[in-house]
Parts: structure tokens; C-alpha cells; sequence
């Protein structure tokens, strides 16, 4: 393996670089997400007892000791109960807007890397075949021998940059597989936040 990096050329450090990049910000959205979707579980597994049991004050004293997503939500929904149903389901609307920008947050830079890497490597491609040329050229013979260093760089590159691509891609779709779950979590939660309010109202 490290041979073959050593003959992808000049290139191959900066895809190198560049999924090195990729796993770090990998490893960041796996640690976040995993820890809203404890968080999460958790929080809702005692809310909604809390809120038909002792009431939206005592729910909101719970959504202040928890750092889960929907707890926000909760927190700001509950905050605005006065207000009516409507607000309250604005309210919802807005808060789960800006909690799913938190949950996708750096996924761009995993975009990046998907559309850098392979770039990086047709870009060696060409810089391989450019060398290869100017090997005949210097040489004055078109022999297998002496275009194959040129060629095997060109090729190493495409393959490299297009395996960090595709390591990289099934990563980010993975993680907008469960920011999807999660984000039809917080709108089922909210709709049993407003069953609940709605309930306590009417009362």
C-alpha cells in the first residue's frame, strides 16, 4: 500500500490530507449523534409523564436539566402555551427548523470531501499523462516502459481519490439516514406535545 502511494505522485498527499479531513469530521458527526439520540430518548421517556402527571411548569423545569434537541423545543413550546395552540405549533415549527441546522451541522464539509477527493484525483490523472508525454517526448520512443510510470501514476490517483469519495459518501449518507429518524422523532414529539397541551386546555 505504501508503495503504491509513493508511486501515485505528488498528489496523493493531499487526497491523503483530505480523508484524513473526512474521517476527523466523520468521527465529530458520530460522537454528536449519538449523543443527541441518547439525550433524546432519555428526555422523552420522562416528559410526557411529567407533563400529563405535574403539569407544563414541571415540564419545563425538565427541559432546562436537559441538553437533548427536543428538549429546546419543548422548553420554548411550553414557554408560549399562553399563547394559544396556534403559537405554540409555530412555535414548534421554527424551534425544530433550527434544531435540524444543529443536526446537520458539518455535513457540508463531508460534501466537500466527496466532491474534492476525486477531483484531486483526475487531476493527478492529467499530471500523470502530461509526464508520461513528456517521457516519449524526451526519449523520442512511445515503448510501454517508458510511459508506464506515468500511467501508473495517473491511474493510482484516480483510484485513491475515488475510494476516499466513496469511503466518505457512505459515511454522510449513513448520517443523514439517522438525522432523518431523528428529525421524524421531534415532529412525533411535538404532536404529542400539543395532544397534551391541547388536553390540559380544555380543562
Amino acid at each position: 500500500m505504501v508503495e503504491l502511494f509513493v508511486k501515485g505522485g505528488p498528489f496523493m498527499p493531499w487526497i491523503l490530507g483530505v480523508f484524513i479531513f473526512g474521517l476527523i469530521i466523520v468521527f465529530e458527526r458520530f460522537y454528536s449523534l449519538t449523543a443527541a439520540e441518547l439525550r433524546t430518548r432519555s428526555f422523552l421517556k420522562k416528559i410526557e409523564t411529567i407533563l400529563r402527571e405535574e403539569g407544563p411548569e414541571a415540564a419545563k423545569e425538565e427541559c432546562e436539566k436537559s441538553s437533548s434537541p427536543v428538549a429546546a423545543i419543548y422548553h420554548e413550546a411550553l414557554s408560549r402555551m399562553d399563547q394559544g395552540l396556534e403559537r405554540v405549533e409555530k412555535v414548534i415549527d421554527s424551534a425544530g427548523a433550527l434544531e435540524m441546522a444543529f443536526l446537520e451541522k458539518n455535513q457540508i464539509w463531508l460534501t466537500t470531501v466527496v466532491t474534492i477527493a476525486p477531483m484531486l484525483g483526475f487531476i493527478g490523472t492529467v499530471s500523470g499523462m502530461v509526464g508520461a508525454f513528456n517521457d516519449v517526448a524526451a526519449a523520442n520512443d512511445i515503448s510501454p516502459a517508458i510511459v508506464a510510470s506515468g500511467i501508473s501514476e495517473a491511474l493510482l490517483t484516480t483510484l485513491f481519490g475515488l475510494i476516499v469519495a466513496v469511503i466518505i459518501s457512505i459515511f454522510q449518507n449513513w448520517f443523514m439516514s439517522r438525522i432523518d429518524k431523528m428529525v421524524i422523532d421531534l415532529e412525533k414529539s411535538a404532536v404529542t406535545l400539543v395532544d397534551v397541551l391541547s388536553e390540559k386546555m380544555k380543562k
